[in-house]
């Protein structure tokens, strides 16, 4: 299982690259072999500013829809367009190619509450 230690991650399965208050967001290597083969990634949230926790989009595998959760409060300011068709870069390249989104974070102190690599190997037993 690939977790890469300079991400941050969520309980979600979810991981976080940090530039500035600018972060990336994708699902985790664990998340997209538990999904299978991904076949759609819809976000209708571009542009808009969410809360924490709020929903900012899906993903969706041959036999499962999924709700992608936001870690951190802010203002989605990108979406990898790339997925639209080619999802199955988040099955082959998860933290690579395969990144979702990208936030303008309004709190970075938020990022204080993610988890580090170690605690995300803890939470999936890996």
């Amino acid at each position: 299982m690939n977790i890469p230690s300079e991400l941050k991650y969520t309980k979600d399965h979810e991981w976080i690259k940090i530039n500035g208050d600018t972060i990336t967001i994708g699902i985790t290597d664990f998340a997209q072999s538990e999904l299978g083969d991904i076949v759609y990634v819809e976000v209708e949230t571009l542009d808009e500013t969410l809360d924490i926790e709020e929903v900012f989009g899906t993903v969706e595998a041959v036999k499962t829809v999924s709700d992608l959760i936001l870690p951190v409060s802010g203002e989605i300011v990108e979406f990898n367009e790339a997925l639209e068709d080619e999802p199955e870069k988040v099955n082959s390249d998860p933290y690579g190619e395969g990144w979702m989104i990208k936030v303008k974070c309004s709190d970075v102190s938020q990022l204080d509450d993610l988890l580090s690599a170690e605690d995300y190997k803890a939470l999936i037993g890996a």
